[in-house]
C-alpha cells in the first residue's frame, strides 16, 4: 500500500476517533439517561478491530483510550490499556467477519462494553472495598451496554461504509501498479 493511502486511512481514522469522542462528550451527554452515556469509542475500537485485524484494533484502542485518559482519567494509561485489549481481542475475530452480518458486531460490541464495565468496576471500586456489584451492574453497566447497543445499530453501518470505501480505494490504487 502506498504512503498516500496509508496517510488517507490514518487521517480518516483520526477524524473518526475525534468525532466519536466529541459526540460522546457533548451530544450524548445531553441525551443521557440517568447519567448513562453510550460508549462510542468502544463501538469504534471494536468495529475497526474485527474489520481490520488485531494490530489496527490495538492502535485505534490505544488512541481512543489515551483521549479518555487525558480528559477524564486519574492516571494516564489505564483506559489506553483497556481499550487496547478490547481492540486486540476484537481483532481476533477478523477471520470470521462478514460485512453483511450484523449479529457478530453486535455481540462483540456487547461483550466489549461488558468487559469494559466489569474491568472499571474491579479496578476502581472493588479494590477499594466497595463490594456492591449488583447495584453497579444494574445501574451502570447494564444501562450503558443497552444504550451503546442501540446507538451501535445506527453508528456501525456508517463505520462499515467508511471502512469499505477505504478498502475499495486501496484496492483500486493497488490494481494500477499490477
Amino acid at each position: 500500500m502506498n504512503i498516500k493511502l496509508k496517510l488517507k486511512r490514518g487521517l480518516i481514522t483520526a477524524f473518526l476517533i475525534f468525532i466519536c469522542f466529541l459526540l460522546q462528550c457533548t451530544v450524548f451527554r445531553s441525551l443521557s439517561f440517568g447519567g448513562i452515556v453510550p460508549n462510542l469509542l468502544i463501538v469504534l475500537t471494536a468495529s475497526f478491530g474485527f474489520m481490520c485485524g488485531e494490530k489496527t484494533g490495538l492502535l485505534i484502542g490505544f488512541f481512543c483510550g489515551l483521549l479518555v485518559d487525558i480528559f477524564f482519567g486519574n492516571t494516564i494509561g489505564f483506559y489506553a490499556l483497556l481499550y487496547m485489549y478490547i481492540g486486540y481481542m476484537n481483532g481476533k475475530f477478523c477471520t470470521i467477519f462478514y460485512p453483511q452480518d450484523i449479529k457478530l458486531p453486535i455481540v462483540l460490541i456487547l461483550g466489549s462494553d461488558l468487559f469494559y464495565g466489569f474491568t472499571c468496576y474491579v479496578i476502581m471500586f472493588l479494590l477499594r472495598t466497595r463490594f456492591d456489584i449488583g447495584y453497579y451492574f444494574m445501574n451502570i453497566i447494564l444501562p450503558e451496554t443497552v444504550y451503546t447497543i442501540v446507538v451501535t445499530i445506527f453508528l456501525y453501518p456508517l463505520i462499515l461504509w467508511i471502512n469499505t470505501s477505504l478498502e475499495r480505494s486501496e484496492l483500486r490504487s493497488g490494481k494500477k501498479f499490477v
